[in-house]
């Protein structure tokens, strides 16, 4: 059993992780004072505060850190570059610092964004990346700074969906709450992306950890679809009307920051260094149905009470 410390405790990805880790390993969560009755034991960090790495190092004693914490809203980015810089850049490379002193096994969350798009085919990781938006430059930025500081961390590109919090925080939230509200939306059909389930993902990283795998690897699914049709799959499978999502051009879509168009992400490195086949869409997309027909939404919102 690893102790596994993991910033962003009350995110969607840090959650859910959270929560599928602590079935084989101490779990202990950074959170910002969201979580009030998580099952899982948690500390408070300002992790810009100046020693602040080293200081939650040294409290909590992890064998492991999954950096989740980011500032994930590309408009808020665009809206304010220095704190997008100080959140998803220097946070990571003060961390993986810290843990380099400290023998910690690190991995830094990045982001599929980091590519613009224009490739036809799969992204490699050899790939030359070339970021778009304030988000993806200080996600890109802290790839490089986490891999310089310690070249035995993993940074781990992803795109992931799930059961937040809020209700709110994933693609596949969105449609659901449209759909079952009956609510008309858009679905961009020139926006392509591989989505895994969040809990897939955690379940991933572990993984990677428990081999001591490090460097830089594509963590996404194994299909890539655009986000219309993640939207009319997910319609679908709740058994709800796919005429409400009307496919759209992300061109018109009227957002500041720029998105990328293609990003189809190769795993061949990551399931041929894992010895293993990741979890394909619909199983992923099953777990999700599943999920929601148990009440998971409302169990993990219970957790702000």
């Amino acid at each position: 059993m690893a102790r596994l410390l993991i910033t962003g405790a009350s995110g969607l990805l840090g959650l859910n992780l959270a929560l599928d880790a602590m079935t084989s390993h101490e779990v202990i969560g950074v959170d910002r004072g969201r979580l009030k009755s998580a099952p899982f034991r948690t500390v408070h960090a300002d992790l810009l505060a100046g020693d602040a790495a080293e200081r939650l190092l040294d409290a909590t004693q992890p064998d492991w850190l999954i950096h989740c914490a980011a500032l994930a809203d590309l408009e808020a980015c665009e809206a304010d570059p220095e704190l997008a810089r100080q959140i998803n850049t220097d946070v990571p490379s003060a961390l993986a610092k810290a843990c380099v002193a400290r023998a910690v096994q690190m991995v830094q969350v990045s982001t599929d964004a980091v590519f613009d798009g224009a490739k036809a085919g799969g992204y490699l990781e050899e790939d030359e990346p070339h970021a778009v938006n304030v988000y993806s430059q200080t996600k890109l930025a802290a790839e490089r700074a986490v891999l310089d500081a310690n070249p035995n961390a993993i940074v781990a590109r992803v795109n992931f969906y799930g059961w937040s919090l809020s209700g709110r925080r994933s693609l596949a939230e969105f449609f659901h709450h449209n759909l079952i509200n009956n609510k008309s939306m858009s679905g961009y059909t020139d926006a392509v992306f591989c989505p895994t389930h969040v809990t897939h993902l955690g379940q991933t990283l572990q993984a990677m950890l428990t081999k001591k795998l490090h460097g830089l690897y594509h963590v996404v699914g194994s299909q890539g679809m655009s986000k219309y049709q993640f939207g009319v799959e997910l319609a679908h499978k709740f058994g709800l009307d796919d005429r409400e999502i009307s496919p759209k051009s992300i061109l018109s879509s009227g957002l500041i920051a720029r998105r990328s168009n293609n990003l189809m992400l190769s795993t061949h490195k990551l399931s041929t260094d894992l010895g293993a086949s990741l979890p394909d869409f619909s199983t992923g997309l099953d777990l999700f149905y599943t999920q929601y027909q148990e009440g998971y939404p409302q169990k993990i919102h219970a957790f702000l009470q």
